[in-house]
């Protein structure tokens, strides 16, 4: 809500048109402005007395750059920002709606797939936050904001600014919002050494607020609700039972004993929200939330791989969300101190602190997953797709046609990011024919690959302007012939090659482009239609080497493994599949994903077998497999029963999917 300029109030910030106040805090008050081509931006104008510190103002500029380093993945975008000017000021992306907490007053806590979002969402924030080097220091409700229904969290970093170099923020002072604050944070001498686990923290603290309407130490007094902060376990009563587990572990007194925001991410993505919240419909998380998920997963460095030497040690359990299936595996591993309760940005004197707690070390960068294999022989991962311009088939191949201009097929929606590979098999059917690929793409924006006869280019593609960053001529690239192309992406730069010849190498160092989609399209270089065909697709990360851990490797002619359904098209004959190890018995089974997702054939002479309705009859004791054959339909109908991606025991013979039987998780 905005409301109109007060006298004093700027007019106008460098470039920037002031048109509205939009509030104040401890830092600075806030403006709606206009950017040059009418874009409407927010604008924090910093107080005059941080501002005329020259510490401050360094401080305050090297914040900023690395804050510009946070990809935008449910984070308001820092836009720009002038030091230099009298009133130092910080330019972001404007977000048009509610914050958290008046949402959570004019409605009601959240529920069910709400929360779900929330939860999800403002961990993907600090995953993007942390990757970037950035610790937001102030996380709070009103620090959550929601646009189209999405949360996207402000306000990160710059808190560091002031607290780092201000003289206003004594020794006996620090910079937060009581409670949301970690326990570490009460120690006025060892405040400015706290990291990202002190964003953890404040994580469970606004989920708790997000579900119950109220902050999981509140006491009496603002001394009381430190005191519970520092010595009392959290009041969780009215969360969803496993939400309540997983925000437990954040709020850890200890931060050596919470997850990282990469882990609690994983931990939340490893479910539906059916699985996590009793009575919620088992419906997944908006698909751009979820690919923003994904794409942070991937940001920054960190450990997502028990198995490997030199893992810190984490003293935090297993968590278990939902059902079985549903089961997670952990891995191994801002404005101002409100002692009045208030949610707003007031320094306030510290009389007595608690020791200091040691902050841990940075985690080494291992990542396991995601893969996509599809020989695109049938629907599965990529399917039909029908536009005004072209259309995409999948029979036999992947035929993209496109009468002009370009298009790109519906595929999966798995975020890669960091160091990948990308290998299809291309054929240009057409002259004038043009094969696109896309990396690291989150709509509308990415990097582009173009193959034309005699050409190949790679570019930024921002909302449809492509800014070309390399370009080559090749003789490899011929009409009608199919050729294997491959795309290495190491560090900052991606190497393209086609059937092993190389052909060109492009720069990947656009930061806010960490993680997206791969897309397969088609353009045409004339005035005519272009088709290009695929076949024979698979994206892998670098790091996704599923064999080292033990899964067993789908794409073998014949074996026989555990694994989830990820999709089953019986109109086409298809499946997706993701190979998973089970480990423990009864109460104690796990369920660990390789994430690796294979699509193969499944042929009309497969076999199924499911539980009847009497239900325990039908699984062998020993193995818990299901032993009644059903027919596809019955199977598929328990299939829709579940939860979530399910767990079989499948045979593959040959390539194709011969038998597949329920496995019982209870």
């Amino acid at each position: 809500m905005t409301t109109a300029l007060q006298p004093g109030d700027p007019r106008r910030l460098g470039r920037y048109e002031i048109v509205a106040r939009i509030g104040a805090g401890g830092m600075g008050s806030v403006f709606l402005g206009r950017a040059p081509g009418g874009r409407q931006v927010a604008i924090k104008v910093i107080r005059p007395e941080f501002a005329g510190e020259d510490e401050f103002r360094g401080r305050f500029r090297s914040e900023v750059a690395r804050a510009r380093q946070v990809p935008p993945f449910c984070t308001a975008e820092v836009l720009d920002a002038d030091p230099e000017h009298a009133t130092p000021y910080l330019v972001v992306e404007y977000v048009d709606g509610p914050d958290l907490a008046d949402v959570v007053k004019g409605n009601g806590p959240l529920a069910g797939g709400a929360l779900h979002s929330v939860a999800v969402g403002v961990a993907t924030a600090l995953a993007a936050i942390h990757g970037a080097g950035v610790v937001h220091r102030d996380l709070k409700p009103r620090n959550v904001l929601f646009a189209l229904g999405s949360p996207k969290v402000i306000d990160f970093g710059i808190a560091q600014a002031v607290e780092a170099t201000s003289r206003h923020t004594r020794t006996d002072m620090m910079v937060g919002t009581l409670a949301y604050m970690a326990p570490e944070r009460f120690d006025p001498e060892t405040d400015h050494l706290v990291g990202p686990p002190s964003d953890v923290f404040a994580w469970g603290a606004v989920v708790t607020y997000a579900g119950t309407g109220r902050t999981p130490f509140a006491g009496d007094s603002p001394t009381m609700t430190a005191a519970r902060i520092l010595t009392q376990p959290p009041n969780l009563t009215g969360l969803p039972p496993a939400l309540a587990d997983l925000v437990a572990l954040t709020l850890a007194k200890d931060p050596a004993d919470r997850p990282t925001a990469h882990e609690l991410l994983d931990l939340l993505l490893a479910t539906r929200t059916g699985d996590v919240f009793e009575g919620a419909p088992p419906t997944d998380l908006a698909p751009g939330l979820r690919r923003a998920a994904e794409a942070a997963q991937h940001t920054g460095r960190y450990r997502t791989d028990p198995g490997v030497p030199g893992a810190p040690k984490r003293r935090w359990p297993k968590l278990i969300i939902g059902t079985a299936v549903a089961t997670v595996l952990a891995a191994a591993a801002g404005a101002g101190l409100a002692l009045t309760g208030r949610d707003d940005a007031t320094p306030v004197s510290m009389e007595s602190a608690a020791p200091a707690v040691p902050v841990p070390s940075a985690a080494t960068p291992v990542i396991r997953g995601p893969a996509v294999i599809d020989s695109l022989a049938r629907q599965g991962q990529w399917y039909d797709g029908a536009f005004d311009n072209g259309a995409c088939e999948v029979e036999g191949r992947l035929t993209a046609t496109v009468k002009s201009g370009r298009i790109w097929c519906p595929g999966p929606q798995t975020a890669f990011g960091g160091d990948q590979t990308v290998a299809v098999d291309v054929t240009l059917t057409r002259a004038g024919s043009c094969a696109l690929i896309w990396l690291r793409y989150d709509e509308p924006n990415g990097y582009r690959l173009e193959l034309c006869p005699g050409t190949a280019s790679f570019g930024i593609d921002f909302e449809g302007t492509v800014t070309t960053l390399a370009s080559e001529k090749s003789d490899v690239l011929v009409t009608g012939e199919r050729m294997p192309v491959a795309v290495v992406v190491e560090g900052s730069t991606a190497t393209v090659t086609v059937d092993g010849t190389p052909v060109l190498t492009g720069p990947m160092t656009e930061p806010a482009f960490a993680a997206g989609r791969v897309m397969l399209g088609v353009a045409s270089s004339a005035k005519a239609a272009a088709t290009v065909t695929f076949a024979d697709a698979e994206l892998r990360s670098v790091s996704a080497d599923s064999s080292a851990a033990g899964f067993p490797d789908l794409t073998e002619p014949d074996v026989e493994a555990t694994a989830l359904i990820r999709n089953i098209y019986d109109t086409v004959h298809s499946v997706t599949l993701e190979s998973v190890i089970v480990r423990g018995s009864g109460a104690k089974r796990t369920v660990e994903g390789s994430r690796t997702m294979v699509t193969l054939e499944l042929p009309e002479s497969a076999k199924f077998f499911a539980p009847e309705k009497d239900g325990k009859g039908c699984f062998d004791a020993k193995t818990d497999v299901a032993t009644c054959p059903v027919q596809e339909e019955s199977f598929e109908g328990w299939l829709n029963r579940q939860s979530g991606p399910a767990p079989v025991q499948v045979r593959i013979r040959n390539g194709k999917v011969v038998r597949m039987a329920a496995l019982d998780m209870a």
